[in-house]
C-alpha cells in the first residue's frame, strides 16, 4: 500500500522560467498513475501544521518574517529562491503533508509513504530559506517523530547536499542523517569530515561524489560507509529526501544515475525500515520531467516490493576509488572529535 497526500494547488508558488515549477507535481502524479496501484493507493487530506510543530525545526521569528514577506507580495529571497503572496500558505501545507502521511502510516502500521509537494525543503535552515526551499518538510516530520522517542534515519540522495537538514539535526542523537551528493556543487557543504555535534558524534554521514559518478558508486558508498552505522543506530523510522536531480538527464547537475539506479536505491532503503509503515519518501529535486516521472515510479515500485520497467542501472563512472578515502576521512574526523570531546574541546 502507498500512502500519499492529496494534491494541493501550488500554482501560486511559481516564477516564469524557474526550474522549480508546478509541472513537477504533474510528473509526480503521472508516476503514481504509472504504478496502477488501484485500491493500494491511499490518499490523505490536507493538514495545516500548528506553530509548535513548525517551531520544532524553525525559529518563530523566521516563521513570522516569512509569512509577512509573502503577504506583502513576496519577491526574491536570494538569487535562487523566491516567494509569492501564496507561498506561505503553500509552504505550510507542504510541511503539513509530511505530518499527515506519517500520521496515516502510524495509524495503519502498514504501507510506504510518499510526500509529493513543492517547494522542496532540505536546504531550508532553522532561520532562513534558500535553494528553492522555504520550510524543511522532512525535518519537520523527523522532529515530530523524534519528539515521541523515535530514532529517525534520514537518507538524502538529492544531487545537492541537504545543508538545512544536516544543520537542524547536527546535535540530535536521535536522528541519523546520511547524504550522497555531487561535490563540489551548491550549497558547498557536505564534506566527509562533517560528522555531527558533540551530543551526536557520527550521526551525520556525508558521501560526496565527483561529477559523472554512476549508481554503483552511490550504492557502494551507502553499503560500505552508511550501512554499518545504520545497523548500529537501529532506526525505528526511515525518511528519504528523494531528489531525482542526480539522474543523467537532469539539467541541474552532473551525476549519471538512471531510473534503474533509483529502483535499486528504493529497495535498499526499504530494507533499512524495521517493519511496514515506517518508510516515507519526500520529494526534493528533479527538474527533467521525464526523468522525474520514471525515476520516482521506479523508486516507489521497488520500495513496495514490486517491479517497474526501468533503464539499466549505471556503472563505470568516476568515484569508486574515492569511497575508501571518504570512509577514512570520516573515521579520522570521528576519532579526533571523540578525543576532543573527552578533553572538553569539541563543540
Amino acid at each position: 500500500m502507498l500512502v500519499t497526500n492529496a494534491p494541493y494547488d501550488d500554482s501560486g508558488h511559481e516564477e516564469s522560467g524557474h526550474p522549480e515549477r508546478p509541472d513537477r507535481m504533474g510528473a509526480a502524479r503521472s508516476a503514481l498513475e504509472d504504478l496502477h496501484l488501484g485500491d493500494e493507493l491511499r490518499v490523505v487530506g490536507p493538514y495545516l501544521p500548528s506553530r509548535s510543530e513548525l517551531m520544532r525545526v524553525h525559529a518563530g521569528t523566521y516563521l513570522d518574517e516569512l509569512g509577512a514577506f509573502c503577504y506583502a507580495g513576496g519577491g526574491d529571497i536570494d538569487v535562487d529562491t523566491f516567494a509569492t503572496y501564496d507561498s506561505w500558505n503553500i509552504a505550510q501545507n507542504a510541511a503539513g503533508a509530511g505530518l499527515a502521511v506519517i500520521g496515516e502510516l502510524e495509524r495503519l502500521d502498514d504501507g510506504v509513504g510518499f510526500v509529493a509537494t513543492r517547494p522542496p525543503g532540505h536546504h531550508a535552515l532553522r532561520d532562513r530559506g534558500m535553494g528553492f526551499c522555504l520550510l524543511n518538510n522532512i525535518a519537520i516530520a523527523a522532529a515530530s517523530l523524534s519528539s515521541k522517542g523515535e530514532r529517525v534515519l534520514i537518507i538524502d540522495w538529492d544531487v545537492h547536499h541537504g545543508n538545512g537538514t544536516q544543520s537542524i539535526f547536527w546535535d540530535n542523537p536521535d536522528v541519523l542523517y546520511v547524504s550522497t551528493h555531487q561535490s563540489p556543487l551548491f550549497p558547498g557543504s557536505g564534506a566527509a569530515y562533517e560528522i555531527g555535534g558533540m551530543r551526536a558524534l557520527g550521526r551525520t554521514i556525508n558521501i560526496p561524489l565527483p561529477a559523472g559518478a554512476t549508481g554503483d558508486v552511490v550504492r557502494r558508498g551507502i553499503e560500505e560507509i552508511a550501512a554499518p552505522v545504520v545497523d548500529d543506530f537501529d532506526p525505528t523510522w526511515v525518511l528519504v529526501s528523494a531528489g531525482f536531480d542526480s539522474h543523467r538527464d537532469d539539467p541541474m547537475a552532473d551525476l549519471a544515475l538512471t531510473s534503474g539506479d533509483f529502483a535499486l536505491l528504493g529497495r535498499s532503503v526499504a530494507e533499512f525500515a524495521p517493519r511496514p509503515g515506517r518508510l516515507a519518501f519526500f520529494l526534493e529535486g528533479g527538474y527533467n520531467l521525464a526523468a522525474l516521472r520514471s525515476s520516482l515510479a521506479a523508486t516507489l515500485a521497488t520500495a513496495l516490493d514490486g517491479t517497474f520497467d526501468v533503464e539499466r542501472p549505471s556503472s563505470g563512472g568516476p568515484g569508486l576509488t574515492t569511497i575508501d578515502a571518504t570512509l577514512e576521512e570520516r573515521l579520522v574526523a570521528v576519532r579526533i572529535a571523540q578525543e576532543a570531546a573527552t578533553k572538553g574541546d569539541y563543540s
